[in-house]
């Protein structure tokens, strides 16, 4: 296991803060004030935080790690509904299921990641070095979230009406994941579009996670981030959808889906970091289409060029624009210039409003 662990991190959740805001707004008593403490620790977080970029000396020593033979070792902890991390060890790499269903889903989902960025992208776990995936289940009691905390996961119940328990998305899983391999991988700054391109990427390859382990085609994809963890009564499917941002959901307590998918739409806002959660709907839906065009597996091709992308940017403040730009570069680089891949790829993006 890595010896490098951050001290403090901005933690990174799967329910964004917009979401919150409205449950503030239109929830009922006991439902504003989760909203409310959901909002005051992530808060707490941001103000605390040391950003959790590996130095450049780690950067260089792991680097050699990334095509060795694969170390996957996974520890789900029960967080026993206590706010403390980790918590109690349910579950070891090795050990056979247990009757705890979260503990095996949180066990499971790290596997099917790691299998994803080991097999496709010969990267070994999320710092490419073998990296220990430590999750923790039942982390506080009826939390409404899941997140990323720069050393390990830590994934919720939910309360039953809003949302259920958060180890049952295997995208979410995914998507919580891979922002580890962005912390490991150079960095995205946390605000504004660099910030939204961090939420974009962990969506990408928290989609293709679901996709590489059910073998699904791009077209057959729902291309859903979050689905299965809307309570029983949420009018909406998902928190995010890649093929169709800003319908994901539209419910008398949790708003409506404000993604935009096209530059046209772009959200100018101070709240959630400058809208990191909101207009990441736009890489999103480039990313989409890209997959629909080429066809196929969307974790071959258009995987390849966003995590190549992600390896060779080494911008951490990157704009849609840059990465849109490095996007076509890396697919040069690999396919050559006048290939499908290229051709598609510069399509993709002008077809959410950038030009490349």
């Amino acid at each position: 296991m890595s010896s490098w662990i951050p001290k403090r991190c901005s933690i990174q959740c799967i329910v964004p803060p917009h979401m919150v805001d409205v449950i503030k707004i239109r929830g009922d008593a006991k439902q504003r004030k989760m909203a409310i403490a959901l909002e005051k620790e992530a808060e707490e977080s941001r103000t605390a935080r040391v950003d959790a970029a590996p130095s450049e000396s780690y950067m260089a020593a792991t680097a050699v790690g990334r095509a060795a033979a694969p170390s996957l070792q996974r520890v789900v902890y029960d967080g026993q509904k206590k706010a403390a991390l980790p918590g109690k060890i349910a579950r070891k790499e090795g050990q056979p299921p247990v009757k705890d269903v979260a503990v095996n889903e949180a066990y499971d989902g790290s596997g099917d990641t790691y299998a994803l960025f080991f097999d496709i992208y010969r990267r070994n776990s999320l710092d490419g070095n073998g990296m220990k995936i430590v999750s923790t289940v039942h982390h506080r009691r009826n939390y409404n979230n899941a997140f990323w905390n720069g050393s390990q996961m830590a994934y919720g119940d939910g309360d039953g009406t809003l949302f259920t328990g958060f180890t049952s998305s295997l995208s979410v899983i995914g998507h919580e994941l891979s922002h580890g391999v962005v912390q490991f991988s150079g960095g995205l700054v946390y605000r504004d579009q660099s910030g939204a391109l961090n939420e974009s990427f962990a969506d990408v390859f928290g989609a293709l996670t679901v996709q590489y382990k059910k073998s699904q085609k791009a077209h057959d994809a729902d291309w859903l981030i979050g689905e299965g963890i809307l309570g029983p009564n949420i009018n909406g499917k998902a928190l995010r959808s890649m093929k169709a941002p800003g319908t994901a959901y539209n419910d008398t307590t949790l708003g409506k889906d404000p993604q935009p998918y096209h530059m046209d739409h772009f959200v100018i806002t101070s709240a959630d970091l400058g809208g990191v959660h909101i207009n990441s709907g736009i890489p999103n839906h480039a990313f989409y289409l890209l997959a629909q065009y080429l066809g196929g597996n969307a974790w071959e091709k258009a995987g390849r060029i966003w995590y190549d992308t992600m390896q060779a940017i080494q911008n951490p403040s990157a704009s849609f624009q840059d990465w849109a730009e490095k996007t076509v570069e890396v697919a040069i680089k690999r396919y050559k210039i006048g290939s499908k891949e290229v051709r598609y790829t510069r399509r993709a993006w002008k077809l959410v409003g950038i030009d490349v």
